[in-house]
């Protein structure tokens, strides 16, 4: 397959799935299976399309809170972030640092899935016998710190599944916890992007493999399709619950049973 359809649809899945609780890093394994692995410069391309597209479908409300960060509302919920993004950082930094690596076997993905899976049927049980609220907590923004942590070292968990679900688990609404998760992934996947792009390159000494034009195609091609997903999700979540995607996660890993009788690498 030419590198121009390649980079398109590893671009289409990766804006298509890394906002819905289906894990990116899940099925871009999988994309890649078939398609070729691509270098970790071309994936961080098609990363930084997908964030820069729910970064401006969030410009008015990020704009909102810098201008009006004196405003105690604003002020805490800011704050909020921050400790979620910093809790996210330090321990994604100690992971890092401990030598993770991500894995190279399909058995570890199709765990994930199915443990996410398992995971958004609970948090809509639990959902169902609370009274909820549009109020992100301090141990909410903790917890979905960390929840940020365990989706980077199990991929196949949903880094957007993770965040989102562990708030309904501590009793917030869909559209809230939807939106927190959202606007704490935007310096989460800028920093990460930038921090591998800075090892990749050397501190851009060195050029990436790929061509500009095949780097270029990835990114307006995962933006252009993130925009499209995040919306849809922002009207699906007023009125849905997160039951179809675990139902979704049941048959992705079916189909992932039956590739284990299939070579994984090539």
């Amino acid at each position: 397959m030419n590198d121009f359809l390649a980079s398109t649809l590893l671009g289409i899945v990766e804006g298509l799935t890394e906002f819905l609780p289906i894990s990116s890093t899940g099925h871009l394994l999988i994309t890649e299976h078939w398609l070729g692995a691509r270098s970790e410069t071309f994936n961080i391309f098609i990363q930084l399309g997908a964030v820069l597209a729910v970064t401006l479908l969030y410009w008015r409300k990020i704009v909102n809170l810098v201008v009006g960060i004196r405003n105690p509302e604003n002020l805490d919920y800011s704050l909020k972030l921050a400790t979620a993004f910093f809790l996210t950082s330090l321990f994604g930094l100690a992971v890092k640092k401990a030598g993770w690596r991500l894995p190279d076997q399909l058995t570890p993905v199709l765990l994930a899935v199915l443990v996410g899976a398992l995971w958004i049927f609970l948090a809509e049980r639990r959902l169902r016998s609370l009274i909820t609220t549009s109020q992100i907590g301090w141990m909410t923004a903790c917890a979905v710190g960390i929840a940020q942590v365990l989706a980077g070292v199990f991929p196949g968990l949903s880094r957007s599944g993770a965040t989102i679900l562990t708030a309904l688990l501590f009793g917030v609404n869909r559209p809230a916890a939807t939106e927190f998760a959202f606007l704490l992934g935007i310096p989460t996947m800028f920093a990460a992007s930038l921090f591998s792009l800075v090892q990749e390159t050397h501190f851009f000494h060195n050029l990436p493999s790929d061509s500009w034009s095949t780097l270029l195609i990835g990114f307006v091609v995962s933006g252009i399709t993130g925009f499209a997903s995040v919306q849809w999700l922002l009207r699906y979540v007023q009125s849905h619950t997160f039951i179809p995607f675990a139902w979704y996660r049941i048959g992705l890993a079916a189909v992932l049973i039956g590739l284990l009788t299939l070579p994984w690498k090539s």
